[in-house]
C-alpha cells in the first residue's frame, strides 16, 4: 500500500460487497487488504450494511484467525506447526521464531499448514512461502521480513527460441524458481514457459529443456548454476551434474497413471490456448451433447468417489442434486485443503486451474446449477491468482458464462477466500462462510444435496473429484473404472511428505502399498534413520508402523484396518518419533480448531491434552489411559463431525500400536 485509505474510503468499499450473496467475508478481506487490519470503529458501518447487528459482525470477525482487529508490529511470519513439518524439525524452528520475533517490529503466529509439506519446515512471510527452513535461516527469514525485503518477482512465460519450462507453482517459487527464471530470461535465444511442477519437489526448481528427444530434466537448479548449465550445452540437453535425463524416463514418472493431474508440469496454466491443445475441454464437449442423466451416469459408472476423504460415490450425490425440486442449485468446489501432509489440490489449482473449472461446468451441467464456488483457503496465494485468472479467461472463451461453448447453458464460478479456519473444510461449515457467517457445523440431516448454499441443493465435492471429471467424460467410464482396487476405482493422488528423502506428488491407482510409496519411491526417510510411524489421511489419520505397510490402499482395505486413507497424504516420522507426543498434539490440534458447537469435540479435546500430559509424567497411568481410551469413544460417537469424530484415530492407533511410547520412564 502506498496510501492509507480514509474512512470514507473503507466505507465505501464495505458497502459495494452489501448487495453480493455472502459478501461479508469478500468485505472482510477487502478492509483487511486496504487498512492491514479491520478498525473496531468500523464495525457498526459493517452492520448496517450487511443488515446485522453488531455482536454478529463482531462474532464472524473473531472466528476467523486472518482478521485482525488491532494494527499489527510489522509483517505477518506464519510458522508451520503440522505433522508433516514437525517431522521435519518444525518444532525447533517454531521455538526458535518466537524468540527471534519477541520484542521486534513482526507478528510471529503458529499455522497449522501451509501446503508445502514435502520440503518443510514450511514459513509464509505476508504470503510468500519458503520451504526447507531451520532455526538458522528462520532468524534471516524475520530479520529480511522486518527490513520489508522485497521478493523476486514473477518472470511470466516470454521470449523467442528454445523453450524452457520452469515452475511457478508455490512449492517451486519457494525453493528458489523465479530466481532461476529471472537468470534465464537474461539468455539469448530463451522461451520462457512457466509450467506446474511435475512432483518431484526434493528437485524443485527442476527446469525441463525442449528438445528433440523430448524435454530433458535438469535439477534442482539454483540460480547460481544458470551460467554453468548454458556453458554446459542446456539448450541442447547437454551434459551436466544436474541432468536428470528425459523427463519421461525418470522412474518417478513411469510408475504414475496421471489421469487428473495429465497436464500438470506440461503446460502452462495460466494459458487457455495450451490447455485445449492438449485436450482440454473435450471432456466438458461430450458432456453437452449428452442429456445431464446420461452425464450422471457416467460419472456414477467412471466409480469415482469423493476424494476430499469421505468417499462417498460422486454420482449418487450428483443424482441427489439433479433430482431436487427447484430452480436453482448450485455447485461448490471444496478447495480448503488444510490437513497436514496435503498439497495435491494447491499444485491442481496452480499447475491446471481450468480442468477444475472444466470439472465443475460439467457438474452444473449434469445437476442444472448455474453458479459454482471455489472456497479455497487464504494460505494459497498462488492458486487464488490461478484460479481468478481462468475464470477470466475462461469466460473470454466462452467455457463460462450465459451461454457456454454455444450450447444455451449458463454457469458462472466465482472464487472466494477462506479467512483461516480448518474446520471450514468439512462441508457444511464452509457453507456457513460461504454466506458470511462464522464456520460453524451444521447438524444432519439435511443434507448439502437437498438444503445447500443459501438452503438450495447443491454438489459439495473437492478439487480433485471435479478436476477428475473431465478425463471421465473425455475417455469414458469404463477407462477410469478399469483402474484401481475393490470398491476403490480409478486413482488417488497421493501426497508423500515430513522426513522422507524424496516428497511429492504420486498419482496412482488403487493399490499401491506403503512400502513401494515410502521405501521404493520415497526413498526412506531424509536423515537415514529407520522409519517407524506413517501417519497417512490428515491431523485425523492413523499412525501405522511398518508391519501395516503392505495393507493395498483401498477405501475399504484400510477401513479394515483401522486407518483411512483421507485426502491421500502421507507423512513419514523416523525411529526419534515419540507417538505420545503426536497422540497430544492430535488433540492439541483439534481443541485449537474446533468450531465449538459440540461438547464432545470442544471439550473432549481439552480434557485429552490434560489426559496426555498426566499420562507422560506418569500420573496414575493406567487409570488416565483407561479414562482417554473412553474419552476417544465418546468423541468418536458424538460429534457433529469428523472434526471430532476422528481426532480420536491417531490418539488410538498411537496407543494400540506404539503402547511403549505411553508407558515411558
Amino acid at each position: 500500500m502506498t496510501t492509507t485509505p480514509t474512512r470514507s474510503d473503507l466505507d465505501a468499499l464495505v458497502r459495494s460487497f452489501a448487495s453480493t450473496p455472502g459478501g461479508l467475508l469478500p468485505a472482510l478481506h477487502a478492509v483487511q487488504h486496504a487498512a492491514g487490519y479491520i478498525d473496531r470503529a468500523l464495525i457498526p458501518t459493517i452492520a448496517e450494511a450487511f443488515n446485522q447487528t453488531v455482536s454478529e459482525i463482531h462474532g464472524v470477525i473473531t472466528f476467523y484467525k486472518d482478521f485482525r482487529t488491532d494494527k499489527p508490529a510489522g509483517p505477518i511470519v506464519q510458522v508451520c506447526r503440522a505433522e508433516a513439518c514437525q517431522a521435519r524439525g518444525g518444532r525447533e524452528v517454531w521455538e526458535r521464531a518466537q524468540r527471534t520475533g519477541a520484542g521486534k517490529a513482526v507478528v510471529v503466529e503458529e499455522v497449522f499448514c501451509l501446503g508445502n509439506c514435502a520440503t518443510g519446515p514450511a514459513v509464509s512471510v505476508d504470503g510468500r512461502l519458503h520451504g526447507a527452513v531451520t532455526p538458522k535461516t528462520i532468524d534471516t527469514i524475520i530479520g529480511d521480513a522486518i527490513a520489508r525485503k522485497a521478493p523476486t518477482p514473477t518472470v511470466a512465460s516470454s521470449g523467442v527460441g528454445v523453450t524452457i519450462y520452469v515452475p511457478r507453482d508455490a512449492a517451486a517459487v519457494a525453493a528458489g524458481a523465479n530466481d532461476v527464471a529471472n537468470e534465464l530470461s537474461r539468455v539469448e535465444g530463451v522461451r520462457i514457459v512457466r509450467n506446474g511442477s511435475r512432483g518431484m519437489l526434493w528437485l524443485e526448481p527442476m527446469i525441463e529443456v525442449d528438445t528433440p528427444q523430448g524435454r530433458i530434466a535438469y535439477g534442482p537448479v539454483s540460480a547460481k548454476d544458470v551460467k554453468g548449465l548454458v556453458k554446459s550445452g542446456l539448450l541442447n540437453g547437454g551434459e551436466h551434474k544436474l541432468r536428470l535425463g528425459r523427463t519421461e524416463d525418470l522412474e518417478w514418472m513411469k510408475r504414475q497413471q496421471r489421469i487428473t493431474y495429465q497436464r500438470v508440469g506440461i503446460v502452462d496454466p495460466r494459458s487457455s490456448e495450451d490447455y485445449e491443445a492438449h485436450r482440454g475441454i473435450a471432456g466438458l464437449r461430450r458432456a453437452l451433447g449428452m442429456t445431464p442423466a446420461q452425464v450422471v451416469q457416467e460419472v456414477t459408472d467412471s466409480g469415482l468417489r469423493g476424494r476430499g476423504g469421505a468417499a462417498f460415490p460422486t454420482g449418487i450425490k450428483w443424482k441427489t442434486v439433479l433430482d431436487a425440486p427447484g430452480p436453482q442449485k448450485y455447485i461448490v468446489c471444496n478447495a480448503d485443503e488444510g490437513d497436514s501432509g496435503t498439497f495435491a489440490d494447491r499444485m491442481l489449482m496452480e499447475g491446471d486451474p481450468f480442468m477444475l473449472l472444466e470439472g465443475m461446468t460439467i457438474a452444473g451441467y449434469a445437476v442444472g446449477a448455474s453458479e459454482g464456488y471455489i472456497y479455497v483457503r487464504s494460505e494459497y496465494p498462488e492458486a487464488i491468482e490461478a484460479l481468478n485468472e481462468a475464470v477470466v479467461a475462461a469466460t473470454a472463451r466462452g467455457w463460462l458464462g450465459n451461454n457456454v461453448l454455444g450450447s444455451g447453458f449458463a454457469f458462472r464460478i466465482h472464487v472466494r477466500v477462506g479467512a483461516g479456519a480448518y474446520i471450514c473444510g468439512e462441508e457444511t461449515a464452509l457453507l456457513e462462510s460461504l454466506e458470511g457467517k462464522r464456520g460453524v457445523v451444521r447438524a444432519k440431516p439435511p443434507l448439502p444435496a437437498l438444503v445447500g448454499l443459501f438452503g438450495k441443493p447443491t454438489v459439495v465435492n473437492n478439487v480433485i473429484s471435479l478436476g477428475t471429471v473431465p478425463a471421465i467424460l473425455a475417455d469414458g467410464a469404463q477407462a477410469y473404472a478399469a483402474l484401481g482396487v475393490g470398491r476403490s476405482r480409478g486413482t488417488q493422488v497421493f501426497q508423500i511428505a515430513g522426513n522422507v528423502a524424496r516428497g511429492g506428488i504420486l498419482e496412482t491407482a488403487f493399490g499401491i502399498t506403503l512400502s513401494e510409496i515410502v521405501n521404493d519411491l520415497g526413498g526412506g526417510t531424509a536423515n537415514g534413520r529407520p522409519v517407524r510411524a506413517v501417519q497417512v489421511g490428515g491431523p485425523l489419520g492413523a499412525y501405522l508402523p511398518t508391519s501395516k505397510f503392505d495393507v493395498p490402499m483401498g477405501y475399504e482395505e484400510y477401513a479394515a484396518a483401522d486407518a483411512l486413507i483421507g485426502h491421500g497424504g502421507v507423512v513419514v516420522f523416523d525411529d526419534t518419533v515419540d507417538m505420545a507426543e503426536q497422540a497430544r498434539f492430535a488433540m492439541e490440534f483439534c481443541a485449537a480448531e474446533s468450531c465449538g458447537k459440540c461438547t464432545p469435540c470442544r471439550i473432549g479435546s481439552t480434557r485429552g491434552v490434560e489426559l496426555i500430559d498426566k499420562i507422560r509424567k506418569g500420573e496414575n497411568r493406567d487409570a488416565n489411559i483407561e479414562v482417554l481410551v473412553d474419552l476417544c469413544e465418546v468423541m468418536a460417537d458424538g460429534s457433529l463431525c469428523a472434526m471430532g469424530g476422528l481426532t480420536p484415530m491417531p490418539v488410538r492407533s498411537a496407543l494400540t500400536l506404539f503402547t511403549e511410547d505411553f508407558h515411558g520412564a
